[in-house]
């Protein structure tokens, strides 16, 4: 069974038609990335697979369950799920250790906390006040309150901003490992190297609709787009788009007899990619 199945999911606020008609499958086990820029319609439907929000139209089924259909799903299914929303807003006045262990206890099978604690690295900040933390750390404190309760399925909502890199870096390691435990991730992110790093798949959705979804590596034909080689000719920078760059390069190291000047050969990064499937241009 899938974590997630999706079929023809639709929200309208008024006259403003968030998802239109969304169909999805998530496996168990895998780590997926929702992609899409502001307004494009990702918050309204990880909202509806999180239970926050209702939907107008369509059949949802997370973890088996429909997450609007409290009768069924209610606190059983709430124990199975975490979330990390992209803010939240916790009493200050109580230390790192305090709240992790105190949202512990909403769990029939909690992580231990001072293990929670170390993974997401607040081990040096486990007695200070939540309202003494920076927003780095703040963030980390929310993750932390995601997977306290061993969740089967983590939703991770721009899980990682304010992090500094080494941070980030320490945050996949986390994810890498909570998915080799056999969680399930949904992750929206900004950060196009984070979804390449991390997800076994992205969706890209824009004007509420999912606009294509494939691994990393193979989205929007990435994979056999062209490579742009570049080199120096004299006084100029030359490029040229090739779908055999090694016959290119070939030509060039007889043209120059050897090393070419100022090779590149590069091939469009998931980001470019996203752009273009969102209509935006680099230039």
């Amino acid at each position: 069974m899938n974590a997630i199945e999706v079929t023809g999911l639709r929200k309208s606020y008024g006259q403003v038609h968030a998802v239109r008609g969304i169909d999805l499958s998530i496996a168990t086990g895998e780590i997926f990335a929702l992609l899409g820029p502001n307004g494009a319609g990702k918050t309204t439907t990880v909202e509806i697979l999180e239970g926050f929000r209702r939907r107008d139209s369509g059949d949802v089924r997370v973890l088996g369950f429909d997450p609007h259909n409290e009768g069924r799903a209610g606190r059983e299914w709430r124990n199975r799920i975490g979330i990390v929303l992209q803010s939240t807003s916790d009493s200050g006045d109580l230390t790192v250790f305090e709240t992790i262990d105190h949202f512990s206890g909403y769990y029939s099978n909690p992580r231990n906390v001072e293990e929670v604690i170390n993974s997401v690295g607040l081990d040096e900040k486990a007695s200070s006040l939540i309202r003494k933390l920076s927003g780095g750390q703040r963030r980390r404190l929310d993750v932390a309150l995601g997977i306290i309760g061993n969740p089967e399925l983590l939703f991770l909502d721009e899980p990682t901003t304010g992090f500094d890199p080494e941070a980030r870096r320490s945050f996949w390691a986390l994810i890498e490992k909570l998915r080799g435990n056999g969680t399930t991730i949904l992750l929206t992110t900004h950060y196009l190297d984070e979804a390449e790093a991390l997800a076994d798949r992205v969706g890209v959705i824009n004007n509420g609709q999912i606009i294509e979804i494939s691994t990393p590596a193979e989205l929007g034909g990435r994979s056999t787009a062209q490579a742009l080689v570049t080199w120096r000719d004299g006084d100029a920078m030359k490029s040229e788009a090739t779908d055999n760059p090694t016959s290119l390069v070939k030509k060039l190291t007889a043209q120059f007899d050897g090393e070419i000047p100022e090779l590149t050969v590069t091939r469009p990064s998931l980001e470019d990619i996203y752009l273009t499937m969102i209509g935006i241009s680099r230039e």
